[in-house]
């Protein structure tokens, strides 16, 4: 029955439209089949009266409601046009955001044919897009912001176009690998109770990421694909699991450290030579561990999962860069024809240790170490066959006379005070003096050492000892159309590993070879023959350009008519090393690199990748912490999860929803709600939806009362 229009209910303005469908388009791809497309249009306008008269389309009825079906028809031939058809989901969408736009719910900027025709991804004869605005805001965000967080309900799309965001960011070679992981909280994270190998452990809690890929990619790439490592699926355990042995030692500002001595807020050096504190600290359990050498024999030891640093010759040639693999993923793969495939950054500046306070200046400490004579049997004496040196230890040491005793040899006599009495009194001599506070007083030429307080110095004490012990048993050696290294050499083995420490520790690299004194043709000294007593360690060293290796004239002057060439190091094999007790530990500093062992710098961060945590509302606040952490450079992240199913233990507070609370208004992190309007499953799925949050509202509501 109609309703009288009276003064108080003024009748709604009427207002009649017509369509007119160009001829290029059948009637059939703007009704449907069998006029299905036009019911639900019926349908949704109930008080509207619709016609179609050949390629003729008229609405009569309420104003408001024949300008939105008007705005509906424009819409669907906008999408039509593309050449995508129209489908009875996709007209129920477009007159639901054309209402919620009418209504001010939306703020007006997308419309449905935008939406509708946004294509992210083709595979495999279908395009996959986003279906409703919220979708498409989702899909956005993640082209603009760094980390996106998608919240909401079951069937609306949230890990699916997170996946197929990230295919096409591989495709297009924004990103080199894709990471997806989930939270395996149904088994408690305790994989290794569960039977079967690690893919069938993990299979039943990522079975949903592997149907979404096949969907995006063919089928039998992607085995291809994740045995190279381009693309990863791991439960979350496994995503922090890039650890090294907990006796591995790691640089701090005070010297080497077991990395399983360190904690949360500690200090280790990074690959600028700066201290960086460590962010957090994940024990990992046993875990079969790796030797990875370089070929310059420094080595360090890790996980199968942990990542390294590296480019190969092509990256340098084209100055394409640096990649970050895995270990696993370069066994069997380290040769390229004659040379070695992977380099590994050295150091961009020397290490920044605290300066001490020294008791001898390191440059005459270097040339003692060198060509001293500090046995404390007789006078300290030096030998040398350059004046400058004998000069250069004079100013470097007050207090003290180089007496010359015959040839090359020279006494370290004390300077006697004015005034005072020759053999009065005893007075030590003060490298005597200071040589057994150093405790190097009674050494030999094969037990010689750098003491820990010129080691761990500052980089001009360190430089400046080396400079010493260069030009006194070092020298630079040239080659025909090659560039000038610089040698050294000496029968202490401790020497040469500290020698070793202070090139890596200033950004070089140091090889080094043995040279058995048996079998050695003897020298000649005064025309006397003289035997070798013991093997000589020859150091080959490589220093960054900016640094000088040599303060003698005449060395220095031949090292730079050649050049010192760049420092360079390869890693040289990968082998198998056993199990061991292992731990990760993640820093602040921004290429998330820090120094190991033999100044080998690693890091646990993932670079160029593109990671999706699905299920994120079964992560610990701890454990979203670690995962946000390991965003690395290039990189971008997408936490999809439904606040409302979370299924950790009673206690754990979700890591989703704080997360919401810590990062909110924090730049280029950005929160995508999606609701039970934007499922995509069958229509009862939001219907559900729906029926389950009016029934928590009200339980919600009668809890408080």
């Amino acid at each position: 029955m109609t309703q009288t229009p009276t003064a108080q209910t003024p009748a709604p303005r009427q207002a009649r439209a017509h369509f007119t469908v160009p001829a290029n388009h059948p009637m059939v791809t703007v009704l449907g089949s069998g006029d299905a497309l036009l019911r639900v249009i019926e349908k949704a306008f109930p008080a509207a009266d619709i016609h179609v008269r050949g390629n003729e389309v008229s609405a009569a009825g309420e104003a408001a409601e024949v300008a939105l079906i008007q705005r509906l028809f424009d819409q669907m031939m906008l999408v039509l046009r593309t050449g995508q058809p129209m489908t009875e989901d996709a007209v129920e969408r477009s007159i639901a955001m054309l209402r919620a736009s009418e209504s001010g719910e939306g703020d007006g900027e997308e419309t449905p044919a935008e939406v509708l025709t946004q294509n992210i991804l083709s595979s495999r004869g279908r395009t996959i897009r986003p279906k409703t605005l919220n979708q498409k805001r989702y899909v956005d965000a993640i082209d603009k912001h760094t980390i996106v967080f998608g919240i909401g309900p079951a069937g609306t799309g949230k890990t699916y176009l997170a996946m197929a965001k990230a295919v096409q960011a591989l495709q297009s070679k924004q990103v080199n690998r894709i990471i997806l992981t989930r939270p395996a909280v149904e088994a408690g994270e305790r994989l290794g109770f569960l039977p079967g190998t690690l893919y069938e452990k993990i299979d039943p809690y990522l079975r949903p990421l592997y149907d979404a890929l096949h969907d995006m990619l063919d089928p039998d790439s992607i085995p291809r694909l994740m045995a190279a490592g381009t693309i990863e699926v791991a439960p979350l355990a496994y995503m922090r699991g890039r650890s090294q042995p907990v006796f591995t030692n790691v640089l701090t500002p005070d010297g080497w450290r077991p990395i399983g001595d360190l904690q949360v807020g500690d200090l280790v050096i990074g690959s600028n030579g700066e201290p960086t504190p460590v962010l957090g600290v994940y024990p990992q359990g046993e875990r079969d561990i790796y030797r990875v050498s370089a070929q310059d024999g420094s080595w360090t030891l890790c996980c199968g999962e942990h990542l390294w640093t590296v480019r190969t010759r092509d990256d340098a040639r084209r100055n394409k860069p640096w990649r970050v693999l895995e270990t696993q993923e370069m066994i069997g793969n380290l040769r390229a024809a004659h040379y070695r495939r992977y380099e590994l950054p050295l150091l961009t500046q020397p290490v920044a240790f605290p300066a001490r306070e020294v008791p001898m200046d390191p440059y005459a400490l270097g040339l003692l170490l060198g060509d001293g004579c500090m046995t404390g049997s007789t006078t300290p004496s030096f030998t040398t066959a350059d004046p400058e040196l004998v000069s250069a230890l004079e100013i470097a040491l007050p207090g003290v006379k180089l007496r010359h005793r015959g040839r090359y040899d020279y006494f370290l006599n004390r300077v006697p005070v004015p005034g005072e009495v020759p053999g009065s009194v005893a007075v030590v001599n003060p490298v005597t003096k200071i040589l057994r506070e150093l405790d190097l007083l009674g050494t030999r030429s094969v037990s010689k050492f750098v003491p820990n307080d010129y080691l761990y110095n500052s980089a001009e004490v360190r430089l400046a000892v080396l400079q010493g012990l260069l030009d006194s048993d070092g020298g630079p050696v040239t080659q025909k159309d090659r560039s000038c290294r610089v040698q050294y050499s000496t029968a202490s083995i401790v020497l040469r590993d500290d020698v070793i420490a202070l090139v890596q520790s200033l950004g070089g690299v140091a090889y080094t070879r043995r040279r058995a004194a048996e079998g050695r043709a003897p020298g000649l000294a005064e025309g006397h023959e003289v035997h070798h007593r013991y093997d000589a360690h020859i150091v080959d060293i490589r220093l960054p350009e900016d640094i000088e290796p040599f303060r003698l004239a005449r060395k220095a002057e031949k090292y730079r008519a050649a050049g010192g060439g760049r420092p360079m190091r390869f890693i040289d094999s990968i082998e198998p090393a056993g199990r061991e007790e292992a731990v990760c530990i993640q820093v602040a500093a921004e290429d998330s690199l820090y120094v190991t062992q033999d100044y080998l710098l690693t890091h646990n961060t993932l670079n160029d990748a593109f990671i999706i945590l699905d299920e994120a509302q079964n992560t610990s606040a701890e454990q979203m912490k670690m995962f946000l952490t390991r965003l690395g450079f290039d990189s971008k992240i997408v936490i999809t999860g439904d606040v409302t199913q979370v299924d950790l233990p009673n206690g754990t507070k979700s890591g989703l929803r704080q997360v919401q609370e810590i990062l909110d208004g924090v730049e280029d992190v950005h929160f995508s709600r999606l609701t039970s309007q934007d499922v995509v499953r069958h229509k009862l799925v939001g219907r559900i939806v729906d029926a389950y949050e009016k029934y928590d509202n009200r339980d919600s509501h009668r809890r408080k009362q």
